[in-house]
């Protein structure tokens, strides 16, 4: 049966889309993608929410992306989902031994059963059984707001000491010095256990903390991934990709605006995140240029700096054509895991990954995003991310930085804290 399209007013954004939330959450599966109507970032959609599922894909390893064409092949449609960091063995065959603190398998993508599409005064429904009007109701009927959470402050525990870390970031130097690698982002994790958060109010503080263009809240089947990224993996548009990696963060200061703009200015001038970020946006263009037309790969634009609620942030344009007889999917495949989250030389680094980081990194660091009926997709880089399981009330969430010649390790260490601290502000009880 095809989708029916139906659109109704909406008066007030920031309430409809809180009753949206309240009403998806009913459902076991939901995947809201919202841009936080960011005005240096041009969105294909400013806030996309699939619900309930009509057909399914869990990926399995082996195969992965003929899984995917397939699927998509059988029926264009839209598909949301995710890809887990575990899906760099599909491409390097670089098995993993070490299990995420929260698995949520290497990639799944459903169609949704309905997909809203919230602009500033419009509400764009698609259904199968053309029952907008029923939707639209109950959507209206649900609750204003979400109660802020009530749990009592969780005891959140580092996955490695300061002194594990150091020494983890003292040998990577070695590696670097014997030139096995230019550069390698490092991550540590943060657990909480016998937890008991509201998510949906947990991902609307950490939205008011750090609403960024990529933020995404995804639910499936008991385990959430709430998400404040500000940075895209890939974009397909037509036959035209883009890809948007972040290399280069210092901290914000909003008491002071000449410190702020001097925060902001460092990110030109310091030769590490530089040389960290133009490192990765040649990881990138070698990428696309596996499947993009000869020639047609280019730097859109180079160390962009952009501010962000918590943190400047230095982000790379990379753009190319996409060769018309290359299926969408193996434009993923050549390019993930993303550059950012990896390193260079990418295969050497993910090899240095399993052997230093002490867990598997599951969502984190992978992607969550779309795929339209017409092959184009958008999808970012979880980062920023907090992963609860509801049913086990176990809690994590990670931070990283990318670690080069230049990188002192006490640095790093801090620059992990910053990026957690966001985070970690999100999760303390008013």
């Amino acid at each position: 049966m095809k989708n029916t399209t139906q659109h109704f007013k909406v008066s007030d954004y920031n309430i409809f889309k809180t009753k949206m939330l309240n009403w998806a959450n009913r459902f076991s599966i939901f995947c809201l993608l919202d841009n936080n109507q960011y005005e240096h970032e041009v969105a294909a959609f400013e806030c996309l929410l699939a619900v309930g599922c009509k057909r399914s894909l869990q990926l399995q390893t082996g195969s992965a992306y003929a899984q995917l064409k397939d699927f998509y092949d059988e029926k264009p449609s839209w598909l949301f989902g995710h890809l887990g960091y575990g899906l760099k063995q599909e491409t390097e065959q670089l098995l993993s031994q070490k299990t995420a603190p929260i698995d949520f398998g290497i990639g799944f993508f459903f169609e949704p059963a309905i997909l809203l599409r919230l602009k500033k005064e419009e509400l764009v429904i698609e259904s199968a059984d053309g029952n907008g009007a029923a939707i639209f109701a109950e959507i209206e009927a649900a609750a204003a707001h979400i109660a802020p959470t009530t749990s009592e402050a969780m005891l959140i525990q580092k996955g490695m000491s300061r002194q594990h870390y150091i020494k983890a970031i003292e040998g990577l130097l070695q590696h670097i010095k014997r030139g096995d690698c230019y550069e390698i982002n490092f991550c540590q994790s943060f657990v909480a256990e016998q937890v008991n958060i509201d998510p949906l109010a947990t991902y609307q503080k950490l939205m008011q903390q750090s609403p960024n263009p990529f933020a995404t809240l995804y639910k499936l089947n008991g385990k959430y991934c709430l998400c404040a990224s500000p940075e895209r993996y890939l974009k397909k548009t037509g036959q035209t990709l883009i890809s948007q990696p972040i290399k280069g963060t210092s901290k914000r200061d909003h008491l002071d605006r000449l410190k702020d703009e001097a925060n902001k200015n460092y990110l030109h001038s310091s030769n590490k995140e530089r040389s960290e970020n133009v490192m990765i946006v040649d990881l990138v263009r070698n990428d696309l240029s596996r499947v993009c037309e000869e020639g047609s790969v280019f730097v859109k634009e180079l160390f962009g700096v952009y501010s962000f609620p918590q943190v400047h942030q230095m982000i790379s344009t990379i753009q190319g054509t996409l060769k018309k007889e290359i299926h969408f999917t193996e434009a993923i495949q050549k390019s993930f895991p993303m550059g950012s989250m990896t390193g260079a030389p990418k295969k050497r680094v993910m090899e240095l990954i399993e052997t230093y980081e002490p867990v598997g990194r599951g969502l984190f660091s992978g992607s969550i995003g779309y795929i339209s009926p017409d092959s184009d997709f958008d999808f970012n880089v979880v980062i920023r991310s907090i992963f609860y399981d509801e049913k086990k009330q176990f809690l994590t969430f990670s931070a990283g930085s990318g670690i080069t010649f230049y990188s002192d390790p006490g640095a790093e260490y801090e620059e992990c804290l910053l990026k957690a601290e966001a985070i970690v502000k999100v999760l303390k009880v008013d």
